[in-house]
């Protein structure tokens, strides 16, 4: 991604809004990316993200889940302790999950997929409690109950699971708008295209956030 951004000629604020010099942003549009800083361009094979370093502490975690028989084990004791404080925070974690596995959802991949595209290996090995990484379907089908999950322990003292994520959503969104309006002269926002969104949770707020937005792309 980074080295897209790069040959784009984009940089990137704290807020995560890419910036495109005079002339080369396209008019009316907003950016918006999971990163920070001037991108710098990544090429070559990687045997892992850039971002996961080589700290004692993760060398220590990679040891620990190179253990095949420890790693089984780990995954499941901390799948089953996120699944369930979800779930006594009313987030109805294994219906939504199931809900989304019974849907039309492999009918549609197969429509839009590009066999053409191969994928960095990174995202196909285990990672978190996926033996088949971040882009199996019950990682995506849990990723929404999960980012639920997880704007209920940043604000353990909203009274629902929607204020909470009304405020963590908040506070990045209205960040996004103040960006918008400080530098974009009032132009109106007419796309929106969101990169490293997952399964595009984020997607959905941006388009409630700046409803002139007539394309909403996740990417």
């Amino acid at each position: 991604m980074a080295a897209i951004l790069a040959r784009a000629g984009a940089t990137a604020t704290a807020g995560g809004v890419l910036l495109w010099p005079t002339g080369r942003r396209p008019r009316n549009s907003v950016v918006v990316a999971a990163v920070t800083g001037p991108a710098v361009p990544q090429e070559g094979e990687l045997e892992r993200p850039a971002w996961s370093g080589e700290t004692p502490l993760s060398r220590l975690v990679g040891a620990l889940i190179a253990f095949k028989p420890l790693y089984s084990l780990m995954k499941l004791a901390s799948r089953e302790v996120i699944i369930r404080t979800a779930e006594k925070s009313n987030i109805p974690w294994r219906e939504m999950t199931k809900k989304v596995l019974e849907s039309d959802v492999y009918e549609v991949f197969e429509r839009i997929r590009d066999p053409s595209l191969v994928y960095p290996d990174y995202y196909l090995n285990p990672f978190h409690a996926y033996d088949e990484g971040n882009l199996s379907w019950v990682a995506a089908a849990e990723a929404e109950p999960a980012t639920m999950s997880i704007a209920k322990r940043a604000i353990p003292g909203a009274p629902s699971i929607e204020e909470a994520n009304r405020i963590v959503r908040g506070s990045w969104l209205n960040a996004i708008e103040e960006h918008h309006l400080k530098y974009s002269r009032n132009c109106q926002i007419n796309d929106i295209l969101d990169i490293g969104c997952s399964v595009g949770v984020s997607t959905r707020y941006l388009a409630e956030k700046f409803p002139s937005a007539k394309a909403v792309v996740s990417a």
